[in-house]
């Protein structure tokens, strides 16, 4: 079993120095913590904890995956969610049939945003793609208008990676 430490939370002023370096901390934590293990289910289960539990200001963290033409839960951390997702609706299936990350600082301005949990006000989406192939996405929510920023996705994009890496 691996240690995950989380980060402590952040003030606002550390918010924007600190992202690289939390990101790139988290992702070599996580790469570590799916190491060696070959289910899918419990990686990403784990991933989901990890981030949850290491990112600050989230309300939900977890994945969608594809089967059939829907997005499926995944393992999670948060409130129950949405459990069936059409591809091409709201900004998880958005996410899927572009095959592109999908940052949305006010969910509320977004068309045909699907409120799981309507505490949710922003939320960033990254597709899992294995060679071009889509997996699912792994979503999170904040309960904090446009908490996610450019830094946000490019950390996401990579944790993102680190799982399909470890899932695919």
């Amino acid at each position: 079993m691996h240690d995950v430490t989380h980060a402590a939370p952040w003030t606002i002023s550390q918010r924007a120095a600190d992202k690289p370096a939390l990101y790139r901390d988290l992702a070599e934590e996580l790469d570590a913590l799916l190491q060696g293990e070959s289910d899918p289910t419990a990686n990403a289960a784990n991933a989901a904890a990890a981030i949850y539990h290491s990112l600050p200001d989230l309300n939900w963290a977890g994945f969608y995956f594809l089967r059939d033409d829907l997005l499926v839960l995944g393992p999670f951390q948060g409130r129950p969610a949405c459990v069936r997702i059409p591809i091409g609706r709201g900004v998880c299936g958005t996410a899927a049939a572009t095959g592109r990350s999908i940052l949305v600082p006010d969910v509320d301005a977004f068309p045909g945003h699907i409120a799981c949990d309507s505490a949710s006000r922003s939320e960033l989406v990254i597709p899992l793609l294995a060679g071009g192939r889509l997996l699912g996405v792994l979503d999170l929510d904040s309960p904090v208008l446009a908490r996610f920023d450019a830094a946000d996705q490019t950390g996401c994009e990579a944790l993102a990676a680190i799982v399909v890496r470890h899932i695919g």
